[in-house]
């Protein structure tokens, strides 16, 4: 099996971590749905890159030695047509301060997805069975819930299917309440090409999906941020 060029230029570096944009050109390979999104050097190339992309955009740092942007102040949500440039100088300033020995490789430009119900799609590699996906509802509930159910790759669209409606948090996907209900199509078919996309890539031994972003049912979901981790083991 021929590795995946993104996989093999990471191994390659030495790094174990792909980086933002890596994930997201990963998944795209895969016809997974990420938002439109661009690798940027300094504010006035993504003051150029934004016209293309629209507002509102995210924009996070990428850096191979930063593994929580957020807790470095390296990620601002919501930022309209005034205040990108602002935005990219805090992000600098914040890495300075807080991560001075982090090696910036740019920023990650990326069209904000429209609120949703948050879940993630992950994985990791058994010894034994080989790469097991999780699904579960996304944010911090995965931790405190603790509400996933799993399958061993390869995942089919009848697992898949089975896996969402194994979760205490389905109810979610029904419109509880006065909520929608969700596009639970869009995240069977997020799942098996992740699955695809796992049993064509040996060397990724784990990987997040989170969140998943699942729209109104006929709208779709989308991958609004990804972690891989690869190996050679």
């Amino acid at each position: 099996m021929v590795m995946n060029p993104i996989v093999a230029k990471a191994l390659e570096e030495g790094r174990y971590k792909l980086l933002e944009h890596e994930s997201f050109e990963l998944l795209r390979q895969y016809n997974i749905p990420v938002p439109d999104f661009a690798l940027v050097q300094d504010v006035n190339e993504a003051l150029k890159v934004v016209k293309d992309i629209g507002y509102p955009v995210a924009l996070k740092v990428v850096s191979p030695d930063i593994i929580h942007k957020s807790d470095v102040g390296g990620v601002i949500l919501n930022i309209n047509n005034d205040e990108l440039r602002s935005a990219c100088e805090r992000i600098r300033i914040n890495i300075r301060e807080k991560a001075p020995y982090a090696r910036v490789s740019g920023f990650l430009l990326q069209r904000m997805v429209p609120e949703g119900l948050e879940t993630i799609v992950g994985a990791t590699k058994d010894p034994i069975f080989g790469h097991v996906i999780a699904f579960g509802l996304g944010g911090v509930m995965v931790e405190v819930l603790q509400d996933v159910s799993f399958r061993i790759v390869p995942v089919t669209e009848e697992d898949a299917r089975a896996m969402i409606r194994e979760i205490k948090g389905y109810r979610l996907f029904n419109g509880y309440r006065n909520m929608p209900v969700r596009d639970e199509e869009a995240v069977v078919y997020i799942i098996t090409r992740f699955s695809e996309l796992l049993s064509e890539n040996p060397n990724i031994v784990e990987a997040d999906l989170n969140p998943v972003i699942v729209l109104e049912r006929g709208k779709g979901a989308y991958a609004a941020d990804a972690r891989f981790i690869i190996g050679t083991a």
